[in-house]
């Protein structure tokens, strides 16, 4: 953790159903950032992208922008200046020069309105699931390569976004680089929500020592993807300090940055890592009739 004095700050988790208006988006993300404001928090963190919902690529490319003279970059700049908070934009699709891709970025704005921290989501959510979804996220979306800390008044924040939940090396070495707070924005589909979502967050929580921190989206967007919601803030030791529904909405809870030290004690296993190889495969000896 930080060499700080101040440990405890509120933070606040903006749940959105993010549709295809950026601008409606906009909107709707002010009204719940006022809200998580209103109620005391010093840091809010949105969801996974928080300013567009589309999955049709041509539509997708028609209505994003670079991050230079971005309209939603500079929306949000205004309000963290405004509300005088650590706005932390879950993630956001920032088109990128000369490659026809687009980024899947997440912005931490201070509350003088810079932006003091950029990461771009680094795994690529491509699957079919059973009940006939699928999803190319590597189509539209370029993956990037750089994990990300951020030092926030209260202490280190590690900056990831949804799928790299389940790629538990990156954590690890966010938190032994000195993270005390991992942010996990998300956009989780209900089926694999109801089945991993609240149990990866804690195991993410609990193998590292530290507090997680996970906007989610969540219902039926115009899309037409379905996600699922559960907007988490889990402690050091797994436990869950708030939790929302499966609707829009604002959850806050007060957290402090020694908790992060006193889980580590208990379970100092950051401390106890090692080095190894992996031994060639072991198979039984087979003896040849004569």
């Amino acid at each position: 953790m930080t060499n700080q004095t101040a440990t405890k700050f509120r933070a606040g988790l903006v749940q959105m159903c993010t549709g295809r208006d950026v601008e409606r988006n906009l909107r709707d993300a002010s009204a719940l950032i006022r809200e998580a404001a209103s109620q005391g928090a010093h840091y809010v963190q949105t969801p996974e992208i928080t300013s567009l919902m589309e999955m049709e690529r041509a539509r997708l490319f028609a209505s994003v922008h670079p991050e230079a003279g971005n309209r939603a970059v500079g929306f949000f700049r205004e309000l963290a200046l405004e509300l005088k908070l650590w706005l932390h934009i879950g993630s956001m699709p920032i088109l990128l020069p000369d490659v026809n891709r687009i980024a899947n970025r997440s912005l931490l704005f201070a509350p003088n309105g810079d932006i003091v921290a950029r990461f771009d989501k680094i795994h690529m959510f491509d699957v079919a699931l059973p009940n006939g979804e699928t999803y190319r996220e590597s189509k539209n979306y370029q993956g990037g390569s750089q994990a990300v800390l951020a030092a926030l008044p209260w202490g280190v924040l590690g900056l990831t976004v949804c799928y790299d939940l389940r790629f538990p090396h990156l954590y690890r070495a966010l938190a032994k680089a000195g993270a005390d707070f991992l942010a996990i924005p998300s956009a989780f589909t209900r089926p694999t929500g109801e089945a991993h979502w609240s149990v990866l967050m804690r195991a993410r929580a609990i193998e590292n020592g530290c507090f997680v921190l996970a906007a989610a989206q969540a219902g039926k967007h115009e899309s037409g993807r379905e996600t699922y919601g559960h907007s988490l803030i889990v402690s050091p030791w797994g436990e869950i300090i708030a939790e929302a529904g499966v609707h829009p909405s604002v959850i806050v809870a007060d957290l402090d940055a020694v908790a992060v030290t006193e889980a580590r004690q208990r379970i100092p296993s950051l401390q106890h890592d090692r080095p190894f190889q992996l031994a060639p495969l072991a198979r039984a000896q087979t003896t040849q009739s004569p």
